[in-house]
């Protein structure tokens, strides 16, 4: 009988790789960690010198330059002297002032709110679905794109003139006022309709906050009976109520910051440059006459700041009333 053939049990072959041939790999030294990033924020620099030059120079240094000047008695053309607070208490009890912060404040109190009013209004409308509605939004939003021109403006005076387009609209209704722009007293209304027919900056952020609304509320809601009006009070503007915020801020600060169209529409240079018997002059208006037409540049630095603080105060009352009537997700206010 053959014998019976016994097999020695199989090692098990090591399955560790095997080591580099130069050994293994070191891990990258301190020193060389910190050359690479002073590289790259060196190259992280470079990139940024453009912006950083242009802050620097066209920002920063025109600021402070100008918070100097607010000190001084600069005309442009001699050196400036030092006379401390005295542009700010010329600037107090200049009876002009106070009339053009009269006239800016009512700008932005009655002009903002029908500009996020017709915004709103439109934005609402446009929210449904219907035929047309991409080229309603560009035709809407169109106006404010080239409103702020100076060819705008112009056509804009010219519609508001004695005997133009508005003054025959007008006297067709019996209504014999004359043109706008020639009136002390209806010219910042032409300023105002200037400013409420560019709505379609804040339409079409309020029409992409309706958009997040969800539809389940509506549906909600009409389950438990609510009107159209309820529904728009208890349901759209608190879920838009961020959006509105947004609209409030930057409409408000753009209205302080009114230049161009008070400058065109109230006649430009010359002796009734903000309007007739100062009727369109706004803040930035007059600020634009003491620094360019008189050659009180540093009267002028001093209105430029109070416009600053100004701005400031108002956007943080702002956002001080936000916690009231904004609600964020989550139940954050």
């Amino acid at each position: 009988m053959g014998s019976a053939v016994t097999h020695a049990p199989a090692t098990e072959v090591p399955t560790t790789d095997p080591e580099p041939r130069h050994g293994p790999v070191k891990s990258p030294r301190p020193a060389a960690l910190k050359r690479r990033g002073r590289r790259e924020n060196l190259a992280g620099y470079l990139f940024m010198s453009p912006w950083i030059a242009g802050f620097l120079l066209l920002t920063a240094g025109p600021m402070v330059a100008s918070l100097y000047f607010a000190f001084t008695d600069y005309n442009l053309f001699d050196a400036p002297r030092w006379i401390g607070l005295d542009n700010f208490s010329e600037m107090f009890s200049d009876p002009r002032w106070r009339h053009s912060v009269q006239v800016t404040l009512w700008y932005v109190v009655v002009g903002t709110p029908i500009k996020l009013a017709a915004a709103l209004g439109v934005a609402l409308l446009l929210a449904q679905k219907r035929r047309g509605q991409a080229f309603y939004r560009a035709a809407f939003y169109a106006p404010s794109l080239i409103g702020a021109s100076v060819s705008v403006a112009i056509v804009w005076k010219a519609i508001f003139s004695d005997d133009a387009v508005v003054d025959r609209t007008q006297k067709l209704f019996g209504v014999d006022v004359g043109g706008w722009t020639g009136d002390p007293d209806l010219i910042i209304y032409s300023l105002v309709a200037l400013t409420v027919w560019q709505f379609g900056a804040p339409m079409v952020i309020f029409l992409a906050g309706l958009k997040q609304v969800p539809r389940e509320l509506y549906e909600a809601a009409d389950v438990d009976g609510a009107g159209r009006f309820r529904q728009f009070w208890s349901i759209t503007l608190p879920m838009i109520s961020p959006v509105l915020f947004f609209n409030v801020l930057l409409e408000t600060i753009h209205s302080f910051q009114i230049f161009s169209s008070a400058y065109i529409v109230g006649g430009g240079a010359g002796g009734n440059a903000c309007g007739p018997a100062d009727g369109s002059m706004v803040y930035t208006c007059y600020l634009y006459v003491q620094g360019f037409e008189n050659s009180r540049m540093g009267l002028a630095s001093a209105m430029a700041w109070m416009l600053l603080v100004a701005v400031a105060l108002v956007t943080a009352v702002l956002f001080w009333s936000q916690k009231r009537w904004v609600h964020y997700e989550e139940g954050g206010r």
